[in-house]
C-alpha cells in the first residue's frame, strides 16, 4: 500500500514545527541534509557500543544511529530509549553502508546520525508492542486500541479508508450529485431493527431515534427537487451483531430522481470501477454480470452468491419421486426438494469421520436433517452406505445429472427449499474455502435483481417487506399485489463483492396511493401508517418525482478491498460482539441527577 503513504507539510523553514520530515519520507536524495524527525521508538538494538533506534510514525520507519562518538550526554539519552517512548531526533542523513540496506523499508536505503535527541514523552511498558509479530487477543486489542492503531497494518487500513471515501466523493461530485446530511435525531419508525432511542428532556416521556438509515429523508431530499444526493451517513441498529455487523456503522447513500433501476445500477458501476482502477489498479469490466434472485437461490442457495468458483447446487427431486430409498422418495413427495453438491476431489480428501462431522455440523447449524453421501468411484460408480436402496439406473441417473467424476464426493440434503438452500450453501462456502476453489485476491462483483417484494412473517404467518416498505413493485407485477402477493417482484438490486452483498438498493414508490396499497399487504393501516410514516405520505401528495437510490456499506467495501475478514478491522473505534467499547466501557450507568432530568426510573 506504499500508494496510501502520505506526506506531511512540515513547512520547510519554518521554526516553530517539531520535524522537517516524516518518518517515511527519506530518500538517497536527501543524504547530506540535516533533518528533524518526531515519532515513536519502535525497536532498540545495541551494536557494541552503538545504539540504532527504529524511529515510526504513520508514514513509515527510519533508522536513527547514535554512534560512539555522539558524545556522553547524547550517548546516555539513547540508552534510555525504551518501545513506544516519544522522541524528537535532528541529525544528519547518510546513506547506509554497504550490505545493511533493508530493501523491506522504503527508507532501507538511509539511516539518521543522530546529534540532538529530545525524549518528548516516556512510555510505561505496553500489554503489546504495536510492531511484534504475534499480537494479542481481540478483546486485549481492543480495550488498548490506541496501542493497536498504532500497528502499520491498522493505520494503512484506516489510510485506505479515507481514500476510498475520498474517491467516492469526488466521483459523485463530478455527476452532479450533492451532499446532504440529514439529521441523527428522528422519529422512531420500526421496520427492521431495533431502533436506539434518545430520551428527551425537555419533552419527557418521548424520544429520538437514531437512524438505521437516511431512508425517508433522501425520499423527501427527491420530493424537494434535490435531484440527486449522496451522503457518507452514519447509521445506527440495535441487533445481533456479527464479524460484519456494528451497531454504528457507514454507508455511502444515494438517491436520484426521474430514474429507473438500470440508472441506479450504472452508475454505481461507474464508481465501482473507479475504486477499482484507483485502489486496486485494475480494470473491471462492466456492465457487471447479473442474475436473478430466483436464480440465485437455485443455483447456489444465497441471494449474495460468491462467483470466484463454481460448485453449483443440482436438483435431483425427479430422481427422487421415483427411487426406493425413503428418505428421497418421501421428501419429493411432500413437495419438499433433494438437491445436491459435487465435491471435486472429496472421495478421497473426506474420511467418513469428516462426513459424519459435517452431518452434525448441518444439522445443528441449518437445521437439516441430516446428509446423504456417495463416494465416486472409477468407472463412476457410485458407492456408499445407502447405495444398495437404489437400483443402477438410478444410480446412474443421479451421476449423469450430477456430472460426477471419479474421486468426487456428492452430498445431499432432502428437505424444504429454504433448509436445503443453507445446508448447501454453507457447504459450498466451507468447500470453497477448505478446498482452495478460488484465489483470495480475486474480486467478482455482479447484481443481483428481481427479488420478491414480500416474504412470510415467521412469527404471524402475514407478509413483511424483503427490502423495506418504500419499494416499489415491477410495473408487470403490480397485478398481483392484491391477488398473489407472494408473486410479486420488486424493483429491487443488490450489489454482491466476493460472496458480500455490500450494497442493496430498490426504485421507491412515489405514489400515495400504491404506497397505501402495499402498507395494507404488511398489515399497516391507514392509522397506522399517519402515525408512522405521516410526513412522507403527505410529502408525496405534493408532486413527488419517481425517483430510487441505493446504500453500499462502507465498512464492508473497505474490509473486502484491505483483504480483512472483519468489519471492526476498518473502524477506527468498534464496538464488541455484544455492542461493548471496550476502551471507554460504554454503555455505562449514569448519574441519577441525568436520569431524573429525564424522567427516566431504571427498574431493575
Amino acid at each position: 500500500m506504499d500508494g496510501l503513504q502520505g506526506r506531511l507539510f512540515c513547512g520547510k523553514g519554518v521554526e516553530a514545527l517539531l520535524r522537517t520530515h516524516t518518518c517515511g519520507e527519506l530518500r538517497l536524495q536527501h543524504v547530506g541534509q540535516r533533518v528533524t524527525l518526531c515519532g515513536w521508538v519502535d525497536t532498540y538494538r545495541d551494536h557494541k557500543g552503538v545504539l540504532f533506534v527504529d524511529l515510526r510514525d504513520r508514514y513509515g520507519k527510519t533508522q536513527i544511529v547514535f554512534s560512539c562518538d555522539a558524545g556522553e550526554e547524547l550517548h546516555q539519552l539513547a540508552r534510555s530509549l525504551r518501545p513506544e517512548y516519544v522522541i524528537r531526533v535532528t541529525g544528519i542523513v547518510e546513506r547506509r553502508p554497504e550490505g545493511t540496506e533493508n530493501p523491506k523499508l522504503a527508507t532501507g536505503e538511509i539511516e539518521v546520525r543522530a546529534e540532538e535527541c529530545e525524549v518528548l514523552n516516556r512510555a510505561v511498558t505496553p500489554p503489546f508492542l504495536p510492531s511484534a509479530p504475534d499480537l494479542p487477543g481481540e478483546e486485549i486489542r481492543l480495550r488498548y486500541r490506541y496501542l493497536d492503531l498504532r500497528r502499520p497494518m491498522m493505520q494503512q487500513i484506516l489510510m485506505l479508508r479515507h481514500r476510498m471515501v475520498k474517491i467516492m466523493r469526488d466521483y459523485f461530485d463530478e455527476l452532479g450529485f450533492i451532499e446532504v446530511e440529514t439529521p441523527m435525531l428522528g422519529r422512531s419508525t420500526p421496520e427492521g431493527a431495533r431502533d436506539y432511542l434518545v430520551p428527551s428532556r425537555i419533552q419527557k416521556g418521548t424520544f429520538y431515534a437514531l437512524p438505521q438509515s437516511p431512508q425517508l429523508y433522501k425520499q423527501i431530499l427527491m420530493v424537494a427537487g434535490y435531484d440527486r444526493y449522496v451522503q457518507i451517513a452514519r447509521c445506527f441498529r440495535d441487533e445481533d451483531l456479527r464479524a460484519d455487523r456494528q451497531p454504528e456503522f457507514t454507508q455511502l447513500d444515494l438517491e436520484m430522481s426521474f430514474v429507473d433501476a438500470n440508472d441506479v445500477m450504472t452508475v454505481v458501476e461507474g464508481l465501482m470501477a473507479r475504486l477499482f482502477k484507483e485502489i486496486l489498479g485494475k480494470e473491471l469490466a462492466l456492465p457487471l454480470p447479473r442474475m436473478t434472485y430466483d436464480e440465485a437461490m437455485e443455483r447456489f442457495g444465497h441471494d449474495a452468491p460468491d462467483l470466484r468458483f463454481g460448485m453449483e447446487l443440482t436438483d435431483i427431486t425427479d430422481i427422487a419421486r421415483e427411487c426406493d430409498f425413503r428418505v428421497f422418495r418421501e421428501a419429493a413427495e411432500t413437495g419438499q426438494r433433494v438437491r445436491g453438491l459435487v465435491v471435486p476431489g472429496g472421495a478421497t480428501r473426506y474420511s467418513r469421520k469428516h462426513i459424519d462431522e459435517m452431518t452434525e455440523w448441518v444439522k445443528q447449524d441449518f437445521g437439516a436433517k441430516g446428509l446423504v453421501w456417495f463416494r465416486v468411484e472409477e468407472g463412476n460408480v457410485l458407492n456408499s452406505t445407502v447405495a444398495k436402496n437404489f437400483s443402477e439406473s438410478h444410480l446412474k441417473a443421479i451421476g449423469e445429472k450430477m456430472k460426477a467424476r471419479a474421486g468426487d464426493l456428492l452430498l445431499f440434503v432432502a428437505d424444504t427449499f429454504d433448509v436445503t438452500c443453507k445446508a448447501l450453501y454453507g457447504l459450498r462456502k466451507r468447500f470453497g474455502a477448505e478446498l482452495g476453489l478460488y484465489d483470495p485476491r480475486d474480486m467478482h462483483l455482479s447484481w443481483i435483481v428481481e427479488f420478491p417484494m414480500f416474504a412470510i412473517d415467521q412469527e404471524d404467518g402475514g407478509w413483511t417487506a424483503m427490502h423495506h416498505p418504500f419499494t416499489s413493485p415491477r410495473p408487470q407485477d403490480r397485478e398481483f399485489l392484491k391477488s398473489d402477493p407472494g408473486r410479486c417482484r420488486a424493483q429491487a438490486y443488490d450489489l454482491v463483492l466476493n460472496g458480500t452483498e455490500v450494497g442493496g438498493g430498490t426504485i421507491r414508490i412515489h405514489n400515495p396511493e400504491l404506497q397505501q396499497e402495499v402498507f395494507e399487504i404488511l398489515g399497516i393501516d391507514e392509522a397506522r401508517a399517519k402515525d408512522r410514516f405521516g410526513f412522507l405520505l403527505e410529502a408525496l401528495q405534493y408532486g413527488a418525482p419517481p425517483h430510487g437510490g441505493i446504500a453500499l456499506g462502507v465498512d464492508r467495501l473497505v474490509a473486502i478491498f484491505a483483504g480483512v475478514d472483519s468489519i471492526r478491522d476498518c473502524i477506527a473505534f468498534p464496538k464488541t460482539q455484544r455492542a461493548v467499547d471496550l476502551m471507554t466501557g460504554a454503555p455505562s450507568e449514569v448519574d441519577p441527577k441525568q436520569l431524573k432530568e429525564l424522567g427516566i426510573k431504571i427498574e431493575k
